[in-house]
Protein backbone atom coordinates (compact mmCIF):
# COMPACT_ATOMS: atom_id res chain seq x y z
CA UNK A 1 0.00 0.00 0.00
CA UNK A 2 1.72 3.09 -1.22
CA UNK A 3 2.00 6.76 1.08
CA UNK A 4 -0.11 9.67 0.45
CA UNK A 5 2.05 12.44 -0.61
CA UNK A 6 1.97 15.88 0.22
CA UNK A 7 1.52 18.41 -2.81
CA UNK A 8 2.54 21.82 -2.05
CA UNK A 9 1.51 25.09 -3.73
CA UNK A 10 4.93 25.38 -5.42
CA UNK A 11 4.84 21.82 -6.61
CA UNK A 12 6.84 20.46 -4.17
CA UNK A 13 5.87 16.96 -2.91
CA UNK A 14 6.89 14.80 0.42
CA UNK A 15 5.44 11.97 2.01
CA UNK A 16 2.78 12.43 4.44
CA UNK A 17 3.89 12.97 8.01
CA UNK A 18 0.66 11.78 9.97
CA UNK A 19 2.32 9.27 11.35
CA UNK A 20 5.22 11.39 12.69
CA UNK A 21 6.43 12.49 15.90
CA UNK A 22 5.58 16.34 15.55
CA UNK A 23 8.15 17.92 18.04
CA UNK A 24 7.33 20.60 16.97
CA UNK A 25 4.04 21.05 18.16
CA UNK A 26 4.89 19.24 21.10
CA UNK A 27 6.83 21.45 23.01
CA UNK A 28 6.96 25.09 23.66
CA UNK A 29 9.40 27.64 22.71
CA UNK A 30 8.21 29.39 26.13
CA UNK A 31 8.90 26.56 28.14
CA UNK A 32 12.04 25.85 26.80
CA UNK A 33 13.80 28.88 26.48
CA UNK A 34 12.71 29.17 30.08
CA UNK A 35 13.88 26.02 31.02
CA UNK A 36 17.45 26.47 29.31
CA UNK A 37 17.80 30.10 31.60
CA UNK A 38 16.90 28.04 34.30
CA UNK A 39 19.73 25.20 33.41
CA UNK A 40 22.38 27.70 32.39
CA UNK A 41 21.99 29.76 35.72
CA UNK A 42 22.31 26.27 37.50
CA UNK A 43 25.81 25.49 36.24
CA UNK A 44 27.99 27.46 38.39
CA UNK A 45 28.81 25.66 41.31
CA UNK A 46 29.20 26.45 45.16
CA UNK A 47 33.20 26.27 44.46
CA UNK A 48 32.32 29.15 42.14
CA UNK A 49 33.31 26.36 39.03
CA UNK A 50 31.32 26.46 35.73
CA UNK A 51 30.38 22.84 34.83
CA UNK A 52 29.57 21.27 31.22
CA UNK A 53 25.83 21.96 30.55
CA UNK A 54 25.45 18.39 29.58
CA UNK A 55 27.48 17.24 33.08
CA UNK A 56 24.02 15.66 34.24
CA UNK A 57 24.61 12.83 31.24
CA UNK A 58 27.23 11.64 33.44
CA UNK A 59 25.09 9.62 35.32
CA UNK A 60 23.28 10.74 38.38
CA UNK A 61 21.63 7.79 40.54
CA UNK A 62 17.62 7.28 39.65
CA UNK A 63 17.07 7.74 43.72
CA UNK A 64 18.59 11.05 43.69
CA UNK A 65 16.77 12.14 40.40
CA UNK A 66 13.37 10.53 42.63
CA UNK A 67 13.87 12.69 45.87
CA UNK A 68 14.84 15.61 44.50
CA UNK A 69 11.95 15.72 42.00
CA UNK A 70 9.46 15.04 45.13
CA UNK A 71 10.94 17.44 46.89
CA UNK A 72 10.48 20.11 44.18
CA UNK A 73 6.83 18.43 43.12
CA UNK A 74 6.19 19.71 46.95
CA UNK A 75 7.29 23.17 46.36
CA UNK A 76 5.44 23.15 43.15
CA UNK A 77 2.26 22.14 44.33
CA UNK A 78 2.67 24.14 47.74
CA UNK A 79 3.06 27.33 45.48
CA UNK A 80 -0.05 26.02 43.27
CA UNK A 81 -2.24 26.62 46.59
CA UNK A 82 -1.07 29.47 47.04
CA UNK A 83 1.77 28.59 49.74
CA UNK A 84 5.17 29.51 49.57
CA UNK A 85 8.16 27.20 48.68
CA UNK A 86 10.44 26.16 51.29
CA UNK A 87 13.61 27.51 49.16
CA UNK A 88 11.37 30.45 48.03
CA UNK A 89 11.85 30.10 44.64
CA UNK A 90 8.98 30.65 42.41
CA UNK A 91 6.95 28.35 40.61
CA UNK A 92 8.73 28.82 37.57
CA UNK A 93 11.91 27.91 39.18
CA UNK A 94 10.46 24.71 40.62
CA UNK A 95 8.36 23.88 37.73
CA UNK A 96 12.15 23.63 35.86
CA UNK A 97 13.80 21.65 38.72
CA UNK A 98 10.90 19.40 38.33
CA UNK A 99 11.44 18.83 34.63
CA UNK A 100 15.19 18.84 35.06
CA UNK A 101 14.80 15.55 37.52
CA UNK A 102 12.13 13.91 35.21
CA UNK A 103 14.33 14.08 32.23
CA UNK A 104 17.00 13.03 34.16
CA UNK A 105 15.36 9.56 35.50
CA UNK A 106 13.98 9.39 32.01
CA UNK A 107 17.55 10.08 30.43
CA UNK A 108 19.22 7.46 32.91
CA UNK A 109 16.32 4.37 31.69
CA UNK A 110 16.62 5.02 28.32
CA UNK A 111 20.17 4.71 28.62
CA UNK A 112 20.17 1.36 30.28
CA UNK A 113 17.83 0.32 27.91
CA UNK A 114 19.76 1.62 24.65
CA UNK A 115 22.68 -0.19 26.10
CA UNK A 116 20.72 -3.79 27.25
CA UNK A 117 21.51 -3.64 30.83
CA UNK A 118 19.50 -6.09 32.67
CA UNK A 119 18.93 -3.58 35.53
CA UNK A 120 18.89 0.07 36.46
CA UNK A 121 20.14 0.60 39.87
CA UNK A 122 17.72 2.99 41.80
CA UNK A 123 16.12 2.72 45.31
CA UNK A 124 14.72 -0.46 43.53
CA UNK A 125 16.27 -2.68 41.02
CA UNK A 126 14.15 -2.88 37.75
CA UNK A 127 14.77 -5.64 36.05
CA UNK A 128 14.38 -6.70 32.43
CA UNK A 129 11.78 -8.94 31.27
CA UNK A 130 14.90 -11.23 30.65
CA UNK A 131 16.12 -11.04 34.30
CA UNK A 132 12.82 -11.71 35.66
CA UNK A 133 11.97 -14.70 33.69
CA UNK A 134 15.55 -16.14 34.57
CA UNK A 135 14.31 -15.47 38.79
CA UNK A 136 11.02 -16.93 37.82
CA UNK A 137 11.92 -20.21 36.78
CA UNK A 138 14.73 -20.12 39.79
CA UNK A 139 12.06 -19.69 42.17
CA UNK A 140 9.62 -22.70 39.85
CA UNK A 141 12.81 -24.97 40.44
CA UNK A 142 13.22 -24.41 44.36
CA UNK A 143 11.47 -27.39 45.52
CA UNK A 144 8.36 -26.28 48.07
CA UNK A 145 8.92 -28.20 51.00
CA UNK A 146 12.77 -26.13 51.42
CA UNK A 147 12.66 -22.89 52.63
CA UNK A 148 13.64 -20.05 50.64
CA UNK A 149 15.27 -18.13 53.64
CA UNK A 150 16.57 -20.19 56.43
CA UNK A 151 14.81 -19.20 59.52
CA UNK A 152 14.83 -19.18 63.49
CA UNK A 153 12.60 -21.08 65.42
CA UNK A 154 10.22 -18.37 66.06
CA UNK A 155 10.35 -17.76 61.82
CA UNK A 156 12.42 -14.66 61.16
CA UNK A 157 14.60 -14.73 58.41
CA UNK A 158 18.51 -15.43 59.38
CA UNK A 159 20.16 -13.45 56.35
CA UNK A 160 23.93 -14.29 57.53
CA UNK A 161 24.98 -12.19 54.70
CA UNK A 162 22.81 -12.72 52.24
CA UNK A 163 21.66 -10.15 49.45
CA UNK A 164 18.47 -8.84 51.17
CA UNK A 165 16.90 -8.75 47.82
CA UNK A 166 16.19 -12.88 48.98
CA UNK A 167 14.25 -14.94 46.24
CA UNK A 168 11.31 -14.91 48.70
CA UNK A 169 11.37 -11.12 48.22
CA UNK A 170 11.43 -11.29 44.63
CA UNK A 171 8.94 -14.05 43.97
CA UNK A 172 6.65 -11.20 45.90
CA UNK A 173 7.53 -8.67 44.00
CA UNK A 174 7.65 -10.79 40.65
CA UNK A 175 3.86 -12.45 41.62
CA UNK A 176 2.57 -8.29 42.47
CA UNK A 177 3.61 -7.34 38.97
CA UNK A 178 0.92 -7.80 36.63
CA UNK A 179 2.92 -6.63 33.83
CA UNK A 180 6.61 -8.79 34.54
CA UNK A 181 8.57 -4.93 33.97
CA UNK A 182 9.45 -5.35 37.35
CA UNK A 183 8.88 -1.82 38.24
Amino acid sequence: MSQPIRQFATGATRDADTNKADYEGFLSPLALRRYGEYMNRHRKQSDGSLRDSDNWQRGIPLDAYMKSAFRHFMDVWSAHRGLSTSTGESIEEELCALIFNASGYLHELLKAKQHGSQCIKGHREVASSDALESIRREIEETPKSKPLIPRNDDMRPIFMGHHPMNAETLRDEYTRDDNSTGV
